[in-house]
């Protein structure tokens, strides 16, 4: 079976693992609107940012939604390893890069949703962008490149664990990075010796270039280095991914 034949039917598949994982599909919906409602309403009102505090968080909101729900894809390699998933698509002539593609798809169609709805809570708490039609479109490539790179990695995370539990520890690597960035807080207020990691991870350009884009401010060049630290972990990611699936299924 040819690649392009074998995608669209692979991402159609984790679609529907994914609606029957009611437990992980509804974590994924609504862990990051909870996380948005608590920061504005428990610390909002303690941070000073120069602005609605639901406005500043909302990029970080948005990345930490993307970075979660793109986790889940790493479980879902597992388990394909794990049960023989993947040796019954090898028999019938499916390759590797059309069973991983399939994956990353279906979690980037996954995370839209999730995206979706923490705008819409946003919109209702108070949240409005100053974007032309060029920033939101800016805004969304920003978040898809985001997406398909942690799927990407979440993906190689997948095939390195020897079992689902361990892929999932890679859950709290995702949820964490946000937080030493300026998701939450102006990387200003941060003890020095942790500014310069904030400042240089690649969680950091993706939130001030979102920020930048929906507020309608300036972004200089954070735009192209959050797209550069993008690209750089698909290649990586993929590359590697395809001589670990070549290992695993000798």
């Amino acid at each position: 079976m040819s690649d392009l034949l074998a995608w669209p039917i692979l991402s159609a598949r984790g679609l529907r693992l994914s609606l029957r994982n009611v437990d992980g599909l509804l974590i994924a919906l609504i862990l990051p609107v909870v996380l948005m409602l608590m920061f504005v309403y428990l610390f909002g009102g303690a941070i000073q940012t120069g602005t609605d505090y639901v406005t500043y968080v909302l990029p970080g909101v948005l990345v930490l939604c993307a970075g979660y729900g793109a986790s889940l894809t790493a479980v879902a390699v597992a388990e394909d390893m794990k049960r023989g998933i993947v040796d019954r698509l090898r028999s019938v002539d499916v390759s590797g890069r059309a069973v991983l593609a399939g994956h990353v798809t279906a979690s980037a169609l996954r995370n839209l949703c999730s995206i979706a709805a923490v705008f819409a809570v946003a919109f209702l708490i108070g949240f409005r962008s100053g974007a032309d039609l060029t920033g939101w479109l800016a805004t969304a490539g920003l978040l898809i490149a985001y997406i398909v790179a942690m799927s990407a990695l979440s993906a190689l995370v997948g095939l390195m664990a020897r079992t689902p539990e361990a892929a999932g520890g890679f859950t709290f690597f995702v949820l964490f990075l946000p937080y030493p960035s300026s998701a939450f807080v102006p990387i200003e207020t941060m003890p020095s010796w942790l500014r310069g990691f904030a400042e240089h991870q690649p969680v950091t350009p993706i939130i001030e270039s979102v920020r930048g884009l929906l507020l309608g401010t300036p972004v200089g060049s954070e735009p192209w280095v959050a797209l550069a630290w993008c690209g750089a972990i698909i290649m990586i990611s993929m590359g590697l991914s395809g001589v670990l699936f070549a290992r695993r299924t000798r």
